[in-house]
């Protein structure tokens, strides 16, 4: 790409986006000032990293959209990079919403509720996030066996007259029908909030001085509930650590860099206490891109609907000589601090630094409702953080790369039982005729392609759910062997339909359940802003059902688990459309085949058992036609000369 004239460019905040031959965003970049910031990729290709050279040799054109502030560029840079991903960008594929608790304090009855998204002054209280939905539901679970909050609804609560069962089974005290005070029920939600911001210590002395006064007034069913209460908490309060002996609220990143990538772990920590942790991997990047991913990483994780917290640590400020990135295994303070600074953006220039960190604590602080400081360690209990979530990173990034695919599908989809052995299948068709159901294998990752089956299924007429049906009933009477997961090319209709063919094939339990002796599962496309199919190149954001749910499994975009699936449904897709394809040819030559003298459907079918392809039926000799059975050798003459003339 040629150098672009200098004036033809805004000084102006802003954005940039690279574009290749094809059109096709490579790359979106920010800058305060975007003449500055485009002319320094345009140096010599030593002084730019190995990526920036590589997107360079790549962009042909460039495209520039202005903003007011250094605030609006980094906020539509963000939005741009998850819309496009652009290939030379670090993209965030785990960009979810973890869950969180929300407690409705400006109700009369609050309600615990497992969400995923913060509604900015609502008057209710937000308490995590957890990175894994059970173990929150495992959590709120306990949080109702040990203090009795309402489940229903705010429109069950107000039209219900009778208590519900959780009334009877003593999980909640009947507020429907005005079986507690709201004084009463608010002692209780006071308590449910202490226990949710760490302060586990201060709730057990109320709790015990209770237990105490109730076993002095003689009120020993009131003694024995407080008791149970304090033993269920404590069995809870175990599995927390306390890491900031003096409370507060804030996100640590820990950044590790490995042969193969960079890795990210990341620590939450509310009230002083570890809440969870969430560990990331960008395969193929090294250290020259640490200081990009960090700012790049802040800017697309949290979003106005999430938890952020008024504090984000992070191991050194991108940009800042005075701390930068150490080399693995180095300790602080040590030689390999003294990074250059070309290693800390991509490219280095004018844009980096202080303006970037003070447009993003204002983005962020924008988001949350109120101040939020992006910094350093300060002290020696967040450095202890930050080498933690170091080794959190580490350690995640190191069992996923070792890790078989057979055992890593089996902890994404939660099987007891490695998935070592997967069949997938796929129906290709023209317009309802010469309808194929193809079946590939794969075996340890590893595809089997003398296992791969093509299914002829007739009377389908274009209904693939029909087509589906009708294989699923010829694959339970061939039988074995059996995968460990069958994946059906399609959304939760085609699952169904394969889903219930099996559950009346195979035999029950005791309990009227099918023993189906393989995993079933669904794999079907991502899906636009406008709920179509999204068909995209490239796109790593396919769901997975499984019958019975109507939720996708929460595969994270991008992983290796989803990916491999993917790469097992192309290839059932590829075969079983080629398959198709080759039908469609044969009946076409076979058409032609029976237009020539002494040829019908019964010779044409014997001439394409022998010879696949019209090209081995011209290279055969008056001998080899002849062997046909019924086919003479005055006849095989005929034939070979006509074939000759096709």
């Amino acid at each position: 790409m040629e150098r672009p004239i200098p004036s033809t460019i805004p000084t102006t905040p802003g954005v940039y986006l690279y574009k290749d031959a094809g059109g096709r965003i490579i790359y979106v970049g920010k800058a305060r000032n975007l003449r500055r910031r485009i002319l320094s990729y345009f140096r010599p290709p030593a002084q730019l990293t190995p990526k920036t050279a590589a997107m360079m040799g790549h962009a042909v054109s460039l495209e520039t959209l202005n903003t007011t502030t250094e605030k609006e560029a980094l906020l539509l840079e963000a939005s741009l990079i998850k819309k496009h991903r652009p290939h030379y960008n670090i993209v965030l594929r785990d960009d979810k919403q973890y869950v969180l608790f929300r407690l409705s304090e400006k109700d009369e009855f609050p309600r615990l509720e497992i969400t995923r998204k913060v509604r900015r002054r609502d008057g209710a209280r937000y308490f995590g996030p957890f990175t894994s939905g059970m173990a929150a539901r495992e959590t709120w679970k306990a949080i109702h066996r040990i203090f009795p909050l309402r489940r229903c609804t705010d429109r069950a609560l107000r039209n219900r007259v009778k208590p519900c069962l959780y009334h009877h089974i003593h999980m909640c005290p009947a507020p429907c029908s005005g079986a507690v005070s709201p004084d009463a029920y608010a002692d209780i939600t006071r308590k449910v909030v202490l226990l949710l911001e760490g302060k586990s210590r201060e709730l057990l002395e109320q709790l015990r001085a209770g237990m105490e006064r109730a076993a002095e007034a003689l009120e020993f069913e009131r003694a024995a509930e407080l008791r149970d209460q304090i033993q269920a908490i404590e069995r809870t309060i175990e599995r927390q650590g306390v890491v900031l002996p003096g409370g507060g609220d804030l996100d640590v990143l820990g950044l590790v860099t490995r042969p193969d990538g960079l890795a990210l772990g990341m620590l939450y920590v509310r009230q002083g206490t570890l809440i969870d942790r969430a560990t990331f991997f960008w395969p193929g990047l090294g250290l020259e891109e640490a200081g990009e991913l960090l700012w790049s990483f802040l800017g697309q994780f949290y979003s106005p609907a999430g938890s952020i917290p008024p504090r984000i640590v992070v191991p050194w400020l991108p940009g800042d000589d005075s701390r930068t990135p150490p080399e693995e295994g180095a300790t602080r303070g040590g030689a390999a601090d003294a990074a250059p600074r070309d290693a800390l953006t991509e490219p280095a220039g004018p844009d980096c630094g202080e303006n970037m960190h003070a447009a993003l604590e204002a983005a962020l602080g924008d988001m949350r409702g109120g101040p939020v400081h992006v910094a350093a360690p300060r002290n020696a209990d967040e450095h202890r953080l930050v080498d933690m979530a170091k080794s959190n990173a580490r350690e995640a990034a190191r069992s996923k790369a070792d890790m078989p695919i057979a055992e890593r599908l089996a902890l994404a989809l939660r099987l007891e039982a490695p998935v070592r052995r997967i069949e997938c299948v796929d129906v290709s068709h023209t317009g309802g005729t010469a309808t194929k159901v193809g079946v590939v294998v794969y075996d340890d990752g590893k595809a089997l392609r003398d296992a791969y089956r093509v299914w002829n299924i007739e009377d389908a007429h274009g209904d693939d759910y029909a087509a589906l049906s009708a294989w699923a009933a010829r694959r339970v009477e061939r039988g074995g062997p059996w995968p460990d997961m069958l994946l059906v090319d399609g959304g939760k209709g085609q699952l169904a339909a394969v889903d219930k063919v099996f559950r009346e094939s195979f035999a029950r339990d005791e309990h009227g359940n099918s023993r189906i002796p393989f995993f079933l599962a669904g794999i079907a496309k991502a899906r636009d802003e406008r709920g179509h199919a999204d068909r995209r190149a490239g796109n790593v954001a396919d769901r997975i059902f499984v019958p019975g749910r109507s939720n996708p499994l929460p595969l994270r975009e991008g992983s290796a688990e989803l990916l491999f699936l993917q790469a097992v449904r192309d290839a059932a897709h590829d075969f079983s459309l080629g398959r198709h394809r080759q039908a469609r040819a044969r009946q076409a030559f076979s058409g032609e085949l029976q237009r020539l003298p002494g040829v019908g459907p019964h010779t044409a079918r014997l001439l394409w058992d022998r010879f696949d392809s019209l090209e081995a039926m011209r290279a055969a000799t008056p001998e080899d036609i002849a062997a046909l059975p019924g086919i003479g050798r005055k006849r095989a003459e005929k034939l070979w000369q006509s074939l000759q003339g096709l």
